[in-house]
């Protein structure tokens, strides 16, 4: 019930950003995958030059959060969980020094341990991460202001949305910032930041290979709780005439129901 609950509170949060889509008329399947579709950039119109890195870089996040390679997948999100709790346990500058300990352990042992090898054998084959040293990672001035531009594409779209919020040019659209917002306010006072970043990468992890084996039963529950909830806000609009409230309001009107 917490995957199904997840993506239910998902798909009404992505309604709730991109208020003026079409999504809802759509399958709930058909609504996930164009969610996750590789290279997909909602309101981009598909010319900017940095669409081919974005392209791929939407790619490699769509097959590691849904495991198409288990060990590299593996690999990022144990790493990352690890680092999570150990945050959660010690201070940043803690975990970062013995972070760069562990790693200058790991190299020097290495550089070591080839160099008496070396010696031993009287050969010469060289620094041993010589390989590494000589890949060129300059950044380049081209490459810079591509992302600096596709970085600016997704800021000027949140200050829109931002202003657009809190200037009230939408009176449903702040409601719902309002209750989101004081909702929030419960969920931070159960959990710390930490605690919050871990559980969404458990989620992350995991809601969306879970719901690409089970979208049709997913499916199926959202489409029935759809059904309730919309039969409750015609009766709330039959009750507030005065009040005009959009279908995408799901959320809030979830709040009253619980």
């Amino acid at each position: 019930m917490g995957w199904f609950l997840f993506c239910f509170l998902f798909k009404e949060l992505h309604s709730f950003l991109l208020p003026n889509n079409n999504y809802r008329a759509a399958p709930v399947a058909q609504q996930f995958s164009a969610t996750y579709s590789p290279g997909r950039d909602p309101g981009d119109p598909g010319s900017s030059p940095t669409s081919g890195s974005l392209h791929g870089t939407c790619s490699s996040l769509h097959d590691l959060i849904f495991w198409r390679d288990v060990k590299k997948t593996g690999f990022v999100f144990g790493t990352t969980l690890i680092m999570l709790l150990s945050l959660a346990a010690f201070s940043v500058i803690s975990v970062v020094s013995y972070l760069i300990l562990a790693l200058l352990s790991v190299t020097i042992s290495f550089r070591v341990y080839k160099s008496v090898i070396q010696a031993v054998q009287k050969s010469e084959e060289g620094h041993p991460f010589k390989a590494y040293l000589d890949v060129d990672i300059t950044l380049s001035s081209e490459a810079f202001h591509n992302y600096v531009n596709a970085a600016m594409v997704h800021i000027n779209r949140a200050l829109k949305l931002i202003i657009r919020l809190f200037l009230v040019e939408d009176l449903v659209d702040s409601l719902k910032l309002a209750v989101f917002m004081w909702l929030m306010t419960y969920v931070g006072a159960v959990f710390n930041g930490i605690t919050l970043l871990i559980l969404a990468e458990l989620l992350i992890f995991s809601v969306p290979i879970v719901y690409e084996k089970y979208k049709t039963q997913i499916d199926h529950y959202v489409g029935i709780a759809r059904d309730q909830t919309k039969s409750i806000v015609e009766k709330i609009q039959a009750k507030l005439p005065g009040i005009l409230l959009k279908h995408h309001l799901i959320v809030i009107t979830l709040l009253l129901v619980l």
